[in-house]
Parts: C-alpha cells; sequence; structure tokens
C-alpha cells in the first residue's frame, strides 16, 4: 500500500438493517474499525434496506459492513445491494455482512456480490486486515 493510500482513511459505514435489535456487535466492530485508523459511520437501529443505501451513498463510504442476527439476511442484503447497484455504487463499495449465516446462505450473499461473510467470533484483526486488503480506492 502506497503513503497516499495509507493517508486517505477508509470510510466504513456499519449498518444494521430490519427489525434486529441485539447491536452490541457493531458497536464493537465500529469502535475497532475506529481504533484501526477508519472513519466510522454508525447507522442505529432498525433501518430499512433503502436507507442503508442512502446512507452509504451521501457518505460516500468505501466499505459497508451489514450486522444482521435476526436471519432475514436472505431478503434484507439482495435489497441493499439491489438499492446500491441503482445508485451505481456498488462496483465501488466493499460489502460485509457480519452475524449468524448458515453456510448455505453465506454462497448465496457472495454470489450476490458481498465480499465477505464474518460470524460470531471472527477475531476483529482478521477483519480489519479484510478491509485493508480489500477497500475499494475512492
Amino acid at each position: 500500500m502506497s503513503a497516499d493510500q495509507e493517508q486517505q482513511s477508509i470510510r466504513c459505514l456499519v449498518a444494521k438493517v430490519g427489525l434486529d435489535g441485539h447491536d452490541r456487535g457493531a458497536h464493537v466492530i465500529a469502535r475497532a474499525f475506529r481504533d484501526a485508523g477508519f472513519e466510522v459511520i454508525y447507522s442505529g437501529l432498525h433501518n430499512a434496506p433503502d436507507e442503508i443505501v442512502q446512507a452509504a451513498v451521501q457518505e460516500d463510504v468505501n466499505v459497508l459492513g451489514i450486522s444482521i442476527l435476526s436471519g432475514a439476511h436472505d431478503t434484507l442484503v439482495p435489497k441493499i445491494v439491489e438499492g446500491l447497484k441503482e445508485y451505481d455504487a456498488f462496483d465501488d463499495t466493499l460489502i460485509l455482512v457480519g452475524g449468524v449465516v448458515p453456510d448455505d446462505d453465506k454462497a448465496e450473499l457472495k454470489e450476490l456480490g458481498v465480499a465477505e461473510v464474518f460470524g460470531p467470533g471472527t477475531p476483529m484483526e482478521e477483519t480489519i486486515q479484510f478491509v485493508r486488503e480489500n477497500a475499494p480506492e475512492r
């Protein structure tokens, strides 16, 4: 990574989508990303997919981390992906999903364009390293 890339910080939106009211993991991720030097925006709870898309586009983020524990990832994540495509923001946004996702669903999410799915207990350093290596340049 070049020095100027290092200077330009990575902008991340940590988003809670749907009715899932559990956000401790999202707060932990947001804090870890901030400590790693990323710019972090946290969506708060209970966002509709289109609200997440609007926030990602308006904040011009490189990384969208979707935290979802409700089991509704198979309906909510595709709506977010479609929304990003409508705004031509899909190709330059690294989409991550964190939460409890069955292995069969992980493959489907990746086919949709999710870069990686991180389950419970993933070491924070692994997630941070993945973002550093894969975040699109602005």
